[in-house]
């Protein structure tokens, strides 16, 4: 089944802040295009998907730099 076969497509959700919020904020204004004002929203809305359907390599460089900046970061 396809569900058995390697997975390609990952989501980056931030699970948590952490208490290194601005930094996180940094971090994922890095990873997507977004404003200050929506990368903070997104932020404080966590758990929420940071980056949706990219590869492996992206996905596990995010939850690297995310869960460098303090983040709780899971690939879904």
């Amino acid at each position: 089944e396809a569900a058995a076969a390697e997975q390609d497509e990952f989501d980056v959700v931030l699970e948590a802040a952490g208490d290194k919020k601005i930094n996180v904020i940094k971090e994922v204004r890095a990873l997507t295009s977004l404003g200050l004002k929506e990368a903070k929203e997104l932020v404080e809305a966590a758990p929420k998907a940071v980056l949706e359907k990219v590869d492996k390599a992206t996905a596990d460089k995010a939850k690297e730099s995310l869960e460098g900046a303090g983040a709780s970061v899971s690939l879904k």
